[in-house]
């Protein structure tokens, strides 16, 4: 999505359909102040129409490719057929996202007195869209804004929204240490060497779980998978180090991706 006021050729929009002919399917683009498109019969669906009604209804939200655009006429042609089903997840998904970011943006705007037009303006100069800056926000803090034209002021209401609305992703890996001592000491070896798997590392979250001796678990939460295995290498690397530097032995076990973390 953007700020510009027309889509552009091969674009993806999402529409609403205001009215159904036996020709055509009449739509507002709701990307767009609601604009007008047209949707020729032929676009609506693969193979021959006898009816199309039976492929679009009027009060439908349907996503439409842009295969035509007249500015002197204001006039758009779309494509309804030549959207798939993951385009049309993904688009709504991305439209839905858009929609929650500008009443964010909403809040912001009350709580610091700025127009939302500006706001939104600074952010799509930025950006792109919108809803990646409160993704960005809840992950880094409000710094990510420090490249903007925004005030300190409507900064921290932005990242005060997001806080309160935006969920950050998390994922979870984990995996088994088997560390062994055979010194008269080995026990506060192993416990040294479990101190040390847990090392601060900024954004990610371990935790080491008792399995039975000599298997410890290290379960790591991170925001990406790249963050969080690379957390998990340390503190399984240090903790063998420990243990080896005294004469043990460890090893690292690690298990398959786990997925999102609640």
């Amino acid at each position: 999505m953007s700020e510009r006021a027309w889509p552009e050729v091969g674009e993806l929009v999402v529409c609403t359909v205001r009215d159904v002919k036996d020709f055509a399917a009449f739509v507002s683009l709701d990307e767009y102040g609601d604009r007008e498109g047209l949707i020729p019969i032929s676009e609506v669906a693969t193979g021959w129409i006898k009816y199309i009604r039976d492929h679009i209804r009027e009060g439908q939200k349907v996503v439409c490719k842009v295969l035509y655009v007249d500015r002197n006429r204001a006039h758009i042609d779309l494509s309804l057929k030549d959207v798939n089903e993951h385009q049309r997840r993904e688009k709504i998904r991305e439209w839905k996202n858009e929609s929650k970011a500008k009443k964010w943006i909403g809040f912001a705007a009350k709580a610091s007195g700025e127009p939302a037009e500006n706001i939104e303006s600074a952010l799509y100069k930025k950006y792109g869209d919108l809803y990646s800056v409160f993704e960005d926000i809840a992950t880094s803090g409000e710094k990510v804004l420090d490249k903007t034209d925004l005030s300190p002021g409507v900064a921290q209401a932005l990242a005060k929204v997001a806080s309160e609305n935006v969920k950050v992703p998390r994922v979870t890996v984990s995996g088994n240490l088997v560390l062994t001592s055979t010194k008269p000491d080995g026990v506060n070896i192993i416990r040294r060497a479990l101190r040390s798997a847990e090392p601060k590392i900024h954004d990610a979250d371990i935790e080491i779980l008792y399995v039975g001796a000599p298997i410890y678990r290290i379960k790591v939460t991170a925001p990406d998978y790249k963050k969080a295995e690379k957390a998990i290498e340390k503190a399984a690397s240090a903790a063998i180090g420990v243990v080896e530097r005294a004469g043990g032995e460890g090893k690292f076990v690690k298990k398959p991706k786990s997925g999102k973390a609640a």
